[in-house]
Formats: structure tokens, C-alpha cells, sequence
């Protein structure tokens, strides 16, 4: 049975995900009761772990630096415990494998070669071009949503990546071009890159010391 996390490291884990968030947001990334959570994240401020602040015309929750260490250490606690350290450490090599192909998708996506050796923003004109970009989001939707189900078999807050990044290509085979790497919304870029935080913040290691990445299968 996978094992599920605590409220408090849900809530915490949460603003960090998101970097700053509302109530409403950090309930719904992880499907807890809004008032709950309003509630523990006022409790999370008396304890100086977060903070509300605003920033260009939003506002929201951050975690302080104490609220990043206890989450660390909550992290670190449940996974411990979980006896699941080396299983997500595995995937967790694997997700890097692909990592680099996500961020090539995503800078393509936006920016093509213009014929004359310079980088010009794609207008979406070239159907082949897209094309090509979509098939590699395909493949990578494949590759999140198996390692969403591997790791969420273990630890329960992992589910969902896959079907948030699938959802996000289907908009974007839509013509709503922009989900591809909208921020600040479950675009492809945004699942992406959560995921490739949160399997750091679980393992606790800082960006600057990741491995060097095996090649993609």
C-alpha cells in the first residue's frame, strides 16, 4: 500500500511546488479540504515557516527558510520510513534521462531556426516543425505517466503527473498552443519541471550536485 503524507508536509510541500500559492491552489494540489489547509497555513505562519506576501499584482504563500528545512526534514522522515529511498532514487534517474529532451521540446516550441543560422519565435506556421515537437511531448507524456504510477504505487503524493501533463498536450493539440510552457499553470513545462523538483526535495539533493544523466532509452 502506498504510503500517504502528513497534512503538514502536504501544505508545505505544496508552496514549495508552486514557489507562491493561494489557499485555494495548495488545497487543490493535493485534494485537502480548503478551509483545513487555510487554517494550517496560518498555524505554518506563527511558526515562521511561511510567509504571504505579494509580488506584480499577486500574492500568495512562500515557504521561509525554516519552512523549506522542516519540509526537507519531513521529507526525508517519511521517506525513512517508507523504506522506498532506493526504489525513487531509480526513478529518479530515469526521469533525468529524459530530462534534457523536455527543456530541448520546450525551447524549440517556442524559438526555430529563421533560415539564415539565427533563432527567430516560432509562429506555429511550420506544421512539421510542430509536428515533430508534439510527437517528442508524446513520448515524454508516456514517460511522466509511468514513472507517476511507479512512484505513486510507493508514495501516494506522487499520482497525477501524468494525467496533468497529458491533459496540458491534449489543450495544446487543440490549438491552445500556450500549454505547452504557460507559467503558472499545469502546462507540459510546468508539470515537468514540478516533478523534477519534487523527486529532489524527496531525495534531498541540491540542484547543483544532480548526477550527470544516463542516456535516454
Amino acid at each position: 500500500m502506498a504510503t500517504s503524507s502528513s497534512p503538514e508536509l502536504l501544505v508545505l510541500h505544496a508552496v514549495r511546488l508552486r514557489g507562491m500559492t493561494t489557499e485555494a491552489e495548495a488545497a487543490a494540489r493535493f485534494g485537502l479540504d480548503a478551509d483545513a489547509v487555510g487554517e494550517l497555513l496560518l498555524d505554518l505562519q506563527a511558526y515562521g515557516r511561511v510567509t504571504r506576501s505579494g509580488f506584480a499584482g499577486t500574492s500568495g504563500w512562500s515557504l521561509t527558510d525554516a519552512g523549506r528545512t522542516e519540509g526537507e526534514r519531513l521529507l526525508a522522515e517519511e521517506l525513512a520510513g517508507s523504506g522506498h529511498g532506493p526504489y525513487v532514487r531509480e526513478r529518479y534517474e530515469t526521469f533525468l534521462a529524459y530530462n534534457a529532451r523536455c527543456l530541448t521540446a520546450c525551447t524549440d516550441w517556442q524559438l526555430r531556426p529563421d533560415g539564415s543560422g539565427r533563432l527567430a519565435v516560432n509562429t506555429h506556421a511550420d506544421m512539421d516543425w510542430d509536428g515533430r515537437i508534439l510527437d517528442e511531448l508524446t513520448v515524454l507524456g508516456g514517460v511522466i505517466d509511468t514513472l507517476a504510477a511507479e512512484l505513486g504505487s510507493r508514495l501516494d503524493r506522487f499520482s497525477g503527473y501524468g494525467d496533468r501533463f497529458t491533459a496540458a498536450l491534449a489543450r495544446v493539440r487543440r490549438g491552445e498552443f500556450s500549454w505547452v510552457d504557460r507559467p503558472r499553470a499545469d502546462s507540459c513545462h510546468t508539470v515537468w519541471m514540478e516533478l523534477h523538483e519534487d523527486l529532489l526535495a524527496t531525495l534531498g539533493i541540491r540542484r547543483g550536485e544532480e548526477p550527470v544523466p544516463r542516456a535516454a532509452g
